[in-house]
């Protein structure tokens, strides 16, 4: 019997875990993170990139559900285009803050009370104009550009006393000459800086981004009332927004992260 077994053992293929059967060869360090995990194996490095205020604000979009996993946004929200990690903060909402006031029907789609987003704000060293998709973070005249990614991640609520989601967009804002928002969060504790890629669910461990971004994400969630993601849609906005977009899934394996300095 003992013989038999070890026959059988030794039979068994090595079983190696998927993401590192698949992984993608020769690409630069890879997003999203948990940015709790500063460990990270890929050598592949590039200048950081300057301040926000020293770039072009390129765009604004919404993932639905975290990409990053933090401090504040450690709760599994499954598998699929819509997985990712949700607000702690979740599972203690009231009734009164997950109350849908558009009943399902909201301007910004697949958005409701009770869901977590995270924002990205994009930054580019080229002469662009704010624009829709990552497009417009480029031109003929600069094909390469230097990128910069703020995020934040907010917990949707019904509460007016929650955060002004108008308060961070763009709308013709200028500050120095430069295109900017008109706010980014403060009090979400000091952002992890790192270096990446972009995100999206086009990507995964077998197929990487080959752009390089420098991150910088807040590492606690934030309270966004409902009501003023619609207006951001119902009153327009230069991006062409009116969906929030599906996950990346988490990049775990080391030698396609690099490390937290």
């Amino acid at each position: 019997m003992i013989r038999m077994l070890i026959a059988f053992l030794v039979a068994l293929p090595l079983a190696l875990p998927a993401q590192a059967a698949q992984i993608c060869r020769g690409y630069g360090p890879q997003t999203p993170r948990d940015i709790s995990m500063p460990k990270g194996r890929n050598t592949q490095s590039f200048p950081m990139a300057p301040a926000r205020t020293d770039m072009n604000l390129c765009n604004i979009h919404t993932h639905t559900n975290a990409e990053h996993r933090g401090p504040g946004f450690s709760v599994s929200a499954g598998d699929g285009p819509h997985g990712g990690w949700k607000c702690n903060e979740t599972e203690n909402l009231t009734a009164q803050e997950l109350e849908d006031p558009a009943h399902g029907r909201g301007a910004f789609k697949g958005v409701k009370p009770g869901d977590t987003i995270e924002v990205h704000w994009v930054f580019s060293s080229c002469d662009v104009t704010p624009g829709p998709g990552l497009g417009s973070c480029l031109s003929k005249a600069c094909a390469n550009p230097v990128l910069r990614v703020e995020s934040q991640v907010f917990l949707v609520v019904n509460d007016d006393r929650a955060e002004d989601f108008m308060d961070y967009v763009h709308q013709g804002h200028m500050s120095n000459g430069r295109p900017q928002p008109r706010a980014l969060p403060e009090v979400t504790g000091p952002p992890v800086v790192f270096r990446g890629s972009t995100t999206g669910t086009s990507y995964n461990h077998a197929i990487c981004s080959p752009l390089q971004v420098t991150w910088s994400v807040r590492p606690m969630c934030l309270k966004v009332n409902y009501r003023s993601l619609l207006n951001w849609v119902v009153n327009g906005n230069v991006f062409e927004e009116d969906h929030s977009h599906g996950v990346r899934p988490l990049v775990t394996s080391l030698e396609l992260l690099a490390p937290i300095e």
